[in-house]
């Protein structure tokens, strides 16, 4: 083969392999590109394949009975929604221990607290909880419940950081009082406040005091006895008129002051255990189990059998009732207000998958998820016969449910209470009877002049509230003559934020008006 030719062949040769190697190094990037995607995709089927491990932190409900182990519950919640769910609970009022946990920067998923609060609005500043907007698309029942009631100006700037439960529609709170003791010494049902200090003044001996309660939640003022002020014309549960209609505190109001004289009677005469403002709501209840108290303030409807059944642990013959709060000289009455806060369920920035959080919540919201921790499942926790259900106990007891049908502790205490949901057992107890406590207590459910908390409020109501319930405390004990400590207490209140918390009260109440 001539030279030349050889060379021309050469350089045929060498450009078919420069472009067939060019070719296989083209197909290997293609390759290597669609083969990381291959994995990538894999990778994210995988991922969406394994459960989310999702936090929840929540505050308890004292009538629940504690998690357990292996909670098959839990397992259904984790299939349906492909979870692998964690639970947190701290003890009902305790939300101390979840501001800690977010101090701390110990963040779970989802929490649920109280709101409105301080610790709520300082997290939304400073980014520890998310907007949910995003996966409005994910959550109907929020959406519907948004709009039904009325909760849009829960959003900041448009956007909602939480579920914010606010009950407030009827009332369950009573004053209770040891039915078996009033019949044993032939007394009536206290009618009037006079009865009421009359009948407080029968049961009292060195054992035992007439009348107890339970210290306020953190932060929150003391109103247990406020149906006393109520009595003597206290018009409305968080603020009083002045004579030029400009919203005070309640403690400037004439009916506080008549309400004092009479709460300071009792005080004096031993009638109120001293104890009352150091001590929870189990112990109140234990006071009143053992008769060292005859008379106690407190929420019924779903607690009837649980308070009387407790009773009767202790005292076989015990009956517990209930009455109407005492009125006063004018026949005014009332007992508990309305309320203004709730409980605020929210996905902190922690969760490293926010949508499956946002549905994590939409579930508790739903119809789906209520059947589930009110019921159980199917065929294991409980069955149908028509409108009938039969629970089945000894399945429920392993699961954690409650007795005589009440329900599993992820039940209540986050988006929801028994009495808002209007849940009772079909085997509960005492059914009627808890629906008559409602009835009751509805009745005398105080309204508020300011129907939702200030931004003022918010940020400064634990500081004027320490210090209302510090002189609450100092007035009644006899510390302070009452002329004085009212005195002091107002200028004391106003200085520490009550000028500009009225600031905020005022402008909302005049412009409800308009």
């Amino acid at each position: 083969m001539p030279r030349k030719i050889r060379i021309v062949s050469a350089m045929i040769l060498i450009s078919i392999i420069s472009v067939m190697l060019s070719a296989c190094g083209g197909n290997q990037t293609d390759n290597n590109g669609g083969e990381a995607q291959k994995n990538n995709k894999d990778g994210q089927k995988q991922a969406a394949e394994e459960p989310y491990e999702l936090t929840y932190l929540t505050t308890g409900d004292q009538a629940a009975k504690p998690l357990q182990p292996n909670d098959r519950i839990i397992a259904e919640i984790n299939k349906r929604l492909g979870i692998k769910l964690t639970v947190k609970i701290v003890p009902e009022g305790s939300i101390d221990k979840i501001n800690a946990a977010f101090a701390s920067g110990d963040l779970p998923d989802v929490v649920s607290t109280y709101y409105p609060t301080n610790a709520v609005t300082q997290w939304i500043k400073e980014g520890l909880i998310v907007p949910l907007n995003d996966y409005l698309s994910d959550m109907p029942t929020f959406e519907k419940n948004i709009e039904e009631f009325n909760l849009q100006w829960t959003a900041v700037d448009g956007k909602y950081y939480g579920y914010p439960f606010i009950g407030g529609t009827r009332s369950n709170y009573t004053v209770q009082f040891r039915g078996d003791w009033l019949e044993k010494l032939g007394i009536k049902p206290p009618d009037t406040l006079d009865e009421f200090y009359s009948a407080l003044k029968a049961v009292s001996n060195k054992d035992t005091y007439g009348l107890t309660t339970n210290k306020p939640d953190a932060g929150n003022p003391f109103t247990a006895f406020n149906f006393v002020f109520f009595a003597y014309g206290l018009p409305y549960g968080d603020w009083a008129l002045d004579s030029s209609d400009n919203a005070v505190p309640i403690f400037e109001h004439p009916a506080y002051k008549e309400g004092m004289v009479y709460l300071k009677k009792l005080w004096d005469e031993k009638l109120i255990d001293p104890e009352f403002m150091a001590i929870d709501r189990p112990t109140k209840e234990q006071k009143f189990y053992q008769g060292k108290a005859v008379f106690m303030d407190g929420p019924l409807f779903r607690h009837v059998n649980r308070i009387e059944s407790s009773l009767q642990k202790v005292n076989p013959d015990g009956k517990l009732e209930w009455a109407a709060p005492p009125a006063g000289p004018d026949g005014k009455r009332g007992m508990a207000q309305k309320s203004k806060g709730g409980i605020f369920t929210a996905v902190t920035k922690e969760a490293k998958n926010p949508q499956k959080a946002a549905q994590f919540i939409e579930f508790l919201l739903s119809r789906e998820g209520k059947d589930l921790l009110e019921l159980g499942i199917e065929g294991i926790h409980y069955t149908k016969d028509g409108d009938k259900i039969n629970y089945n106990e000894e399945e429920r007891k392993k699961d954690g449910f409650a007795d005589n049908g009440w329900a599993h502790p992820l039940a209540w205490g986050n988006v929801t209470w028994p009495i808002d949901d209007d849940y009772l057992p079909q085997t509960e107890p005492q059914r009627d009877r808890a629906q008559q406590s409602v009835e009751l207590a509805t009745q005398y459910f105080v309204p508020n002049l300011v129907p939702r908390k200030t931004d003022a409020e918010i940020e400064l109501g634990s500081t004027v509230n320490d210090i209302y319930n510090q002189y609450f405390l100092d007035i009644l004990s006899g510390k302070v003559e009452i002329d004085k400590g009212l005195a002091e207490l107002s200028k004391k209140w106003r200085q520490q934020g009550g000028d500009e918390i009225l600031k905020d009260v005022n402008e909302a109440y005049h412009s409800s008006k308009k």
